[in-house]
């Protein structure tokens, strides 16, 4: 069903240079919505895509409206363009965010300016019932390269300094489809799939890249003048400059280096996953100071996250901008999203919950893809997707198979890239589990969500995973559940359990079914006891 956005009640944002606006979506002016933070129409199937994150004067952003009246993609889509894409061998530029939350970009109603970000989603589709595979950092980018829940890799938890756990070799990514299909592959930025150090521990050159110009963790002391980064393995020593500007920098010469945009040349996949906006945050002065002067009521803490986010967005408008000059820019996808839910509480709107958690805060997060000439540009989805689904639509593109051998539990997304949303269907469930917090389970079925509180929620658990953890995370059982309805109640405010026995019911035995399914191919690390008195501690700025 096509959603129309003529008629709307709009007004532009003065504070953004105004430009040609092709669609209402298109950042050059930003249109707003008078919608109260937390209205939402009521028994609309469609509900829960309404955006109602507060912002300056009460306005919500037009993008993330899901429109009254139980709509799924709103969708303005001509005949040739439903043709089939199957094979097409696009590039791929795979963006990720650390931290970032819902509401942490312009289109998605932040109060920060992220033209470039904006810009894709104006040229493209954005999500708004997008989810991260975990609602943790390592978990999250084990689902992200593998297709697979990330419990099942055997990626529980964020992975600390010198800890046995990592992406095991056997796993398969989508960087090891892509060099069999004949493409260049880089990996820049934040790896933390295994200890860099560790020679033991595979790391991006052997799952599938062919240069990588990464940390283990988070950019170290901060995001200015970084002094952890490797390249192909070697260390670099100290940079000088932001992570972010120089992440771009790496991947441009990178990609002027295979010739990419020159003719005859081999497609490539690029993913490009930033540090920021994860502590400690370092961000420029001068955008900090100009967020201050916006918003003279933010704290300077707040300032400085704002503006961190403001400086990924200039970076992400160089690459861009490279795309335009190469000509690029039709042959590229280009997906952006973040890793989980936001560390701090405003940026994750009006939902419950934070990194870690397993309620909405902890994984809904922002997700925009570009496809120019493919996607119709202002496109925008309410259906649940999640960044699972990067290998299956990266193979379908491909036209390479997913992998027959293992479950491969994410799906192609190109159905609701070309507007035809009766197309796709997800087999398993979108699924979450973080052992550290109760509840620590939560599963989708449309709008319906149950959340599960497990019979391991009164033991006292450390920040990284311990020896002590190892048997609990593989055997912990559901022993309380809730239910909500996210179409009418996505803050997630009110327990359905009582009303709803009989979905209850059947949820639950989905969820039980599918727990013990995803643990049976769970690791069992073995966790020396000498690991557990120096890391025996919670820092959350670890993650």
């Amino acid at each position: 069903m096509t959603q129309a956005l003529s008629g709307i009640p709009t007004e532009p944002n003065e504070r953004l240079e105004k430009g040609t606006a092709m669609n209402p979506l298109c950042s050059a002016r930003r249109f707003t919505l008078p919608v109260p933070s937390g209205s939402v129409p009521s028994g609309s199937r469609n509900a829960g895509g309404w955006f109602s994150s507060q912002r300056l004067g009460g306005w919500a952003m037009i993008l993330v409206f899901a429109a009254v009246g139980g709509l799924g993609c709103a969708v303005q889509v001509a005949a040739d363009e439903q043709a089939s894409v199957r094979g097409s061998r696009p590039n791929f530029i795979f963006l990720l965010l650390d931290d970032a939350g819902w509401t942490d970009t312009g289109a998605y109603g932040g109060r920060m300016l992220t033209p470039h970000l904006d810009r894709l989603a104006a040229d493209g589709i954005a999500f708004t019932d997008a989810h991260s595979p975990a609602p943790n950092c390592s978990p999250s980018r084990a689902g992200i390269l593998t297709g697979r829940i990330p419990a099942r890799t055997g990626i529980y938890s964020y992975l600390p300094v010198a800890h046995p756990m990592h992406l095991r070799a056997e796993e398969i990514t989508v960087a090891d489809l892509a060099v069999q299909a004949g493409y260049r592959t880089g990996l820049f930025g934040k790896w933390h799939l295994s200890d860099l150090d560790n020679a033991d521990q595979p790391g991006p050159l052997d799952q599938g890249f062919e240069v990588s110009f990464a940390t283990s963790n988070n950019a170290a002391p901060s995001h200015r003048d970084p002094v952890n980064f490797r390249r192909n393995g070697q260390a670099v020593g100290k940079i000088e400059g932001y992570s972010c500007q120089i992440l771009v920098d790496e991947t441009i010469d990178w990609l002027d280096s295979i010739g990419a945009g020159q003719e005859d040349a081999a497609p490539f996949l690029a993913c490009v996953w930033f540090h920021e906006p994860h502590t400690p945050i370092a961000s420029p002065p001068e955008l900090v100071q100009a967020c201050l002067e916006r918003h003279p009521e933010l704290t300077q803490r707040q300032a400085e996250y704002l503006a961190n986010i403001e400086n990924v967005d200039r970076a992400v408008g160089r690459l861009l901008d490279w795309l335009d000059q190469r000509d690029l820019a039709r042959d590229t996808v280009v997906w952006f999203t973040s890793d989980n839910g936001p560390l701090n509480a405003f940026s994750k709107g009006d939902l419950r919950g934070l990194k870690s958690h397993v309620w909405e805060g902890g994984h809904r997060v922002p997700a925009i893809v570009r496809w120019t000439g493919r996607i119709q540009p202002g496109m925008w989805c309410s259906v649940p997707v999640s960044g699972i689904d990067f290998l299956p639509t990266f193979c379908e593109l491909v036209g390479v198979q997913v992998p027959a051998d293992r479950t491969i539990d994410g799906v192609s997304q190109v159905p609701l890239w070309l507007g035809r949303e009766d197309d796709f269907h997800r087999a398993t469930p979108l699924y979450w589990y973080f052992y550290r917090l109760n509840p620590s389970l939560a599963m989708r079925d449309g709008d319906w969500c149950i959340v599960a509180h497990t019979d391991d929620a009164d033991r006292p658990k450390a920040h990284p995973l311990l020896r002590e953890d190892m048997p609990r995370v593989l055997q912990a059982k559901p022993v309380r559940w809730q239910l909500f309805h996210l179409g009418r109640d996505r803050g997630q405010t009110i327990d359905l359990a009582d009303d709803e026995p009989q979905q209850l019911e059947r949820m639950k035995r989905q969820l039980d079914k599918l727990h013990a399914e995803v643990l049976s191919e769970g690791v069992r690390w073995d966790i020396p006891e000498s690991y557990q008195s120096r890391a025996n501690r919670r820092v959350w700025d670890s993650e």
